[in-house]
């Protein structure tokens, strides 16, 4: 029977060597049975029966703290203040008294020579004694290349730049260990945001309780000033609440009774009294961690391209060295002039840079995104994202508010009150925007007993009364003979959807709905239209009032009157066109479409949880000026992937065609490695700007 999986996070895991390496000594773990290390997160699952100073020696190679899911991250250890820091502020210090040494007493000196080996003992221990074990293993990873240049420097009798190659590598690894702390601190400033306590009430009282012990239906207090510890319903009060952690809003929004609140989020000005209407772990809050944190353990395509390409790299790098140390003495080289420089090869191959170039541009972008309300599920979708040529917009929801209104009634018969009632009855659960628009202009709110209620998709709504089918929907719903037909069809008003109440052969009335254009919808279509990407507006609502919102927002094609399949051959069509498209919509609805499409977009509005399942890319603040800025990420991540594998590989390169004129040292070896990776990890965290 399998074993409870326990969840934990990590601090101190700096690369996917060593997150490969810290699984394999978790796999060993007597009572083990699985393990999942998400690196980007660095979230670990371990289904079995382990405790944290278990995982903790397991990661002890490279200093990697263990910490329960639940426990809050502890405040960051000064570096000075640091044990595991020690032996390199050791090395340090033994290799400057070495450099003042070598002035003073000269190079041969035997107490220079001391402490530069010292030097090297101290601080690459632990690089020794993993380099050493990998070897055996023939598992060529940059420890075993870094273990062998070191040793043969020594060896050679090269030994200041060997302490030298020791210092700057680990100058390199914190470097790199730096940046994944800088990329993952997005994901770590969600956690963050959820409070641990919450006032319950009891009786008349309240008392402060774990948020993981709230369950559905219990009453909060919150303070002004504090942040919503859990997802819920106002009963009482009214407040401005910052939503800015969740949607990226910076204007905080007014809440009153019934209106929904957020775990995360800051009430600002009130005291409010909420009913949770969600467990901790079922929050928005918790469902973006948890959406974030499965993209980054995602690898896009590019770099598992580049994770491919590294498994032939290091062996390429030591073919390359080998050759450096062997074919010249065979035509007269002095062999150990050319050992020093195979060495340098090593050392030069070490493939840190452009491991991390690829997962520190993604996870950092992916980060910087969800910080601002836009939940990007995986590195694919960020790179599809930044390829688009053509965006299907939805209509209702998307270019629109979703929040229509009535503006006109035609009746072409008395209506009686039964049939307000009527009315009321087939609208009032319909779940469309337009029957909600309907049910909002009746002044009666009664119910008649109806039966074979049916919602038709696409068309509208029927039902039984008193054995007659009452039907409330589109024209085409209607069995009309040709005069009534032609009668209804002249009544029209421009810019509207009109929607038909009768029996199945006789309209009673006409509803004439207007949707509110988004205030930022003309201006995103234009931006995308100068951007050269096809727009393009899909719709169940009639060819006029599509007509009439595609030209004022400047769509350059409209499809109406399609049902969801239509709106997915749309889709299929575009891309049998080679057409990388895209398609924004509710998340609902438009489910079909939005899978199909090689990206979908939602928009969250109120975030519902189907919205944000359904999309690859969500704007939980309901924006449409969110989709040119994913573009426009996307498209900087994919240039910031590409410069850093140009820098990985084109310093590397420049420093290994040093070898042919004999000028390649130990020196420029690793700068030339501590270069790339410093490169690398500062052009990749320029992402977390806006």
């Amino acid at each position: 029977m399998t074993k409870q999986v326990a969840t934990y996070r990590l601090d101190g895991l700096s690369c996917t060597n060593c997150a490969a390496k810290f699984v394999k000594n978790i796999e060993a773990i007597p009572g083990v049975e699985a393990v999942d290390l998400n690196f980007g997160a660095a979230k670990l699952n371990v289904a079995g029966n382990v405790t944290v100073e278990q995982l903790e020696e397991a990661g002890k190679f490279d200093h990697i703290k263990v910490r329960p899911a639940h426990v809050k991250r502890a405040h960051k250890i000064p570096f000075y203040r640091n044990k595991a820091h020690l032996p390199f502020a050791i090395a340090i210090v033994l290799f400057m008294i070495g450099v003042y040494c070598s002035f003073a007493l000269g190079e041969e000196s035997w107490y220079t020579r001391a402490l530069f080996i010292g030097t090297i003992i101290v601080g690459g221990y632990a690089l020794f004694m993993d380099g050493l074990k990998q070897l055996i293993k023939l598992n060529f990873d940059m420890n075993v290349l870094m273990t062998i240049a070191i040793i043969g420097a020594t060896l050679i009798g090269e030994i200041q730049e060997g302490a030298m190659v020791v210092l700057l590598f680990a100058i390199s690894e914190a470097l790199e260990s730096y940046a994944m702390e800088q990329s993952r601190n997005s994901i770590q400033s969600l956690i963050d945001l959820s409070p641990e306590v919450a006032l319950k009430q009891a009786g008349l009282e309240y008392q402060e309780v774990s948020v993981e012990d709230l369950i559905v239906g219990d009453i909060v207090r919150i303070l002004p000033g504090k942040k919503v510890p859990i997802d819920g319903i106002v009963v009482q009060g009214h407040s401005n609440v910052n939503q800015a952690s969740i949607t990226g809003e910076s204007i905080p929004v007014s809440k009153s009774v019934h209106d929904e609140v957020y775990s995360g989020t800051l009430n600002e000005s009130a005291q409010l009294e909420v009913r949770v209407t969600k467990r901790s772990h079922e929050t928005k809050l918790a469902q973006m961690i948890h959406l974030v944190e499965e993209a980054q353990s995602e690898k896009a395509p590019t770099q598992q391209f580049v994770d491919k390409f590294a498994q032939y790299y290091t062996p390429l790098i030591m073919a390359i060295a080998l050759l450096v140390i062997v074919v010249p003495p065979l035509f007269g080289g002095d062999f150990k002039h050319y050992l020093y420089q195979g060495l340098s090869v090593l050392v030069v191959g070490c493939p840190c840079a452009l491991v991390v170039s690829t997962p520190v541009a993604i996870v950092t972008a992916i980060g910087s995104a969800a910080r601002r309300g836009i939940l990007i599920k995986g590195g694919i979708h960020l790179e599809n994202a930044g390829r688009l040529d053509t965006i299907a917009f939805d209509k209702t929801g998307t270019l629109t508010k979703g929040e229509p209104v009535v503006i006109e009634r035609v009746d072409l018969v008395d209506l009686t009150e039964d049939d307000f009632k009527l009315i009321y009855t087939l609208e009032s659960d319909a779940g469309h925007p337009l029957s909600k628009a309907i049910v909002n202009n009746l002044n009666s709110k009664e119910q008649l007993e109806l039966s074979h209620y049916e919602v038709v998709t696409a068309l509208g709504v029927q039902g039984v009364h008193r054995g007659i089918t009452y039907r409330i929907g589109q024209r085409k719903f209607f069995n009309l003979n040709t005069h009534d037909a032609l009668m209804i069809d002249s009544i029209e008003r421009a810019g509207t959807t009109k929607v038909l109440f009768g029996t199945v052969d006789k309209v009673k009335a006409i509803f004439f709905i207007q949707d509110t254009v988004r205030a930022e919808a003309k201006e995103v279509i234009q931006s995308l239209n100068n951007a050269n990407i096809n727009t393009i507006m899909l719709t169940g609502d009639n060819a006029s009032v599509a007509d009439a919102i595609g030209h004022t927002l400047g769509v350059q094609h409209v499809y109406s009157e399609l049902l969801p399949e239509d709106k997915l051959n749309l889709i299929k069509a575009q891309q049998r066109q080679a057409r990388h498209i895209a398609m924004v919509g509710d998340g609902v609805n438009d489910a079909p479409a939005l899978a199909q499409a090689d990206v979908g977009f939602s928009m969250g509005g109120a975030a519902t949880d189907t919205a944000i399942e359904t999309a690859d890319i969500t704007f939980m603040k309901d924006d449409l000026t969110d989709l040119p800025d994913v573009i426009q990420l996307s498209k900087r991540t994919l240039n910031t992937i590409k410069q850093n594998i140009g820098f990985a590989l084109g310093l590397k390169l420049i420093a290994i065609l040093l070898v042919i004129p004999g000028w390649l040292t130990l020196w420029i070896a690793i700068f030339a490695d501590m270069g790339a990776t410093l490169l690398v990890t500062l052009n990749s965290l320029r992402l977390m700007r806006k």
